[in-house]
């Protein structure tokens, strides 16, 4: 069976990031995000080239999956159900059923992930990677879900935390 993680980079420092990773004996990260970079100085770390590096440096194999992204036409659909709750992308708790329905049948129903699968570790653990803190509120708990209905994956969902032992 194989061991899957997802993890978001918002409310982490890259040396928390790093370390819940090595914590969760992660191996490789899945990047899922359309768009490879961060606003933020703070989240500079996440950007692509210099996350790529970071993970490489930490001995974590990177690949990035658009396949897998949201459309910018999907995340305008999250925005705006944002808008109207009033909350950020930042302090989102949960997914838009449009975005979700859209989510589910233009992206992940077309998607064949026996490939992403397979190149999985076998002893370690893969984690999807996208920006938002909780699983809930990121497309990647989808995908999550998909991997165990379908494949058995065992998930865990990660939040790196500074000064905090990370949540498994």
């Amino acid at each position: 069976m194989r061991r899957v993680a997802t993890i978001g980079v918002y409310g982490a420092s890259a040396d928390a990031f790093l370390a819940c990773l090595r914590e969760a004996e992660v191996e490789q990260v899945l990047d899922v995000r359309q768009r490879r970079g961060v606003r933020g100085a703070e989240y500079a770390w996440a950007n692509a080239a210099r996350l790529a590096q970071a993970l490489y440096d930490a001995h974590i194999d990177y690949r990035h999956h658009l396949e897998l992204a949201p459309t910018t036409e999907l995340r305008q659909l999250q925005y705006a159900e944002d808008d109207r709750k009033g909350v950020g992308k930042r302090s989102r708790a949960e997914l838009a059923p449009a975005y979700r329905d859209g989510y589910l049948a233009q992206i992940l129903d077309r998607v064949d992930l026996t490939p992403i699968v397979e190149a999985m570790p076998r002893k370690a653990r893969a984690a999807l990677l996208c920006v938002e803190r909780d699983a809930e509120a990121c497309h990647r708990s989808l995908i999550a879900a998909r991997l165990a209905s379908e494949f058995g994956c065992e998930i865990v969902h990660l939040r790196p935390s500074d000064g905090e032992k990370p949540d498994l």
